[in-house]
């Protein structure tokens, strides 16, 4: 099972941690693994691309494991901008789960 973790102070996600694999499919083609990845990718090169922010992403290949921390000190506006992306991410990923509630898990911690 992939487990998404988003790490709140608050009502603010400051990070969102990645953990697994679904057991969907083979690694590769793997739908619901590739489909989160690529959520956290499009809200990674925004944050850090886009944005120009410094979120650090940590990947360990040996583990099926990816996380994004926000950076702190940012702005109003760029707060409001990553908290909205953070925040699309979690709806998106909390209704893929009620598609495939045996292999993804989403939880606010």
């Amino acid at each position: 099972m992939t487990n998404v973790a988003f790490h709140m102070e608050g009502s603010r996600i400051v990070s969102v941690d990645v953990r697994g694999h679904s057991g969907y499919a083979e690694e590769g083609a793997d739908l619901i693994c590739n489909t989160v990845v690529a959520a956290l990718q499009l809200v990674e090169c925004t944050v850090n691309d886009v944005l120009g922010l410094a979120a650090a992403v940590k990947i360990q290949p040996d583990e099926p494991h990816i996380s994004l921390h926000l950076p702190g000190g940012l702005s109003d506006e760029d707060e409001y901008t990553c908290q909205n992306l953070l925040t699309g991410m979690m709806v998106y990923l909390t209704a893929l789960r009620q598609d495939y509630p045996d292999y993804l898990n989403v939880m606010e911690v």
